[in-house]
């Protein structure tokens, strides 16, 4: 099976470009960055889509500056809402089946308890809106696919929570963190793992095509940033440790909106393709391997 990634250099996408060449011998695993593969650029993404010819694609690339977006509406759209329907419009025509990443800011974070698939979205940002059209344009197509929807994703390359609060610790005493959004971080590493174990299981096209639709894919449990940012620093691999203060998200204001709960049902998830590590366990994991190698 030939499998195109995309993204390569962000967070999912090079955690999956590391990973899937050695989970499956005998595969052929085409990483793409946006050099090669530019999702805004929509006649490139056609092109590639041809020229490849893959029997699967992934595609965590997304525009995901959220607040850039809101002054970058167009572009933010054209990445994240119309190059989705167009990778869904090729894998259609060449007989392939699509695996792409959205997100928790699809929802208006209003609704008391966890969010399921088929809650109505309500995304309260350019970007939440932008994502939300992705989704559409591939179910519109009719392509086999699975979407993810994800939240909080961190890893040990990009930008992201995990590597602000470390890059902070290094010149501040204390730290004000909003305590009053909730959900759950992910490690880009479960998420490759995830996705390694949908095409274990459905990574054929006519076996996507039985269990197309939406899943709620991060980690198990859920926290506060504020949350997030003490086990962060709590944890033995962090020697620099800021004093942590809780603020609301009024006293930190951003040009988007984000959702105060972001907590997602995993279940269908599990039920379907196997267990989410804990938000706590995974990032205990992750700072192991930080504590084993320099920060890229």
């Amino acid at each position: 099976m030939k499998i195109l990634v995309t993204g390569r250099h962000g967070q999912v996408g090079g955690a999956l470009a590391a990973m899937l060449p050695q989970a499956l011998p005998g595969h052929d695993v085409i990483a793409v960055d946006r050099a090669q593969l530019d999702l805004s650029n929509l006649d490139q993404v056609r092109a590639v889509m041809q020229a490849v010819r893959p029997d699967l694609v992934i595609n965590p690339a997304a525009y995901t500056a959220v607040d850039q977006a809101e002054s970058d509406a167009e572009r933010a759209m054209r990445i994240n809402g119309d190059a989705p329907g167009v990778l869904a419009e090729e894998a259609q025509r060449i007989g392939a089946a699509l695996i792409h990443f959205s997100t928790d800011y699809v929802y208006d974070g209003r609704k008391d308890g966890a969010w399921v698939e088929d809650d109505a979205p309500g995304p309260l940002s350019v970007y939440g809106r932008s994502k939300l059209a992705g989704e559409q344009a591939i179910a519109a197509v009719g392509v086999p696919h699975i979407i993810l929807r994800t939240s909080w994703v961190y890893g040990l390359t990009g930008k992201n929570f995990l590597l602000t609060m470390l890059r902070l610790a290094q010149t501040r005493d204390e730290l004000g963190i909003v305590g009053d959004q909730f959900g759950a971080p992910t490690w880009s590493q479960t998420l490759a793992d995830a996705t390694l174990a949908i095409v274990n299981k459905a990574g054929a096209p006519h076996q996507m095509a039985e269990m197309s639709g939406i899943y709620h894919c991060c980690a198990g449990g859920h926290t506060s940033w504020f949350g997030f940012a003490q086990a962060i620093f709590a944890h033995p691999a962090v020697t620099k440790r800021p004093a942590l203060k809780a603020i609301g998200t009024a006293d930190y204001p951003t040009p988007a909106a984000r959702p105060k709960n972001s907590v997602m049902d995993i279940r269908k998830f599990e039920a379907a393709f196997g267990a989410l590590p804990p938000w706590d366990q995974a990032l205990d994991a992750c700072l192991q391997r930080m504590a084993g190698a320099p920060l890229a």
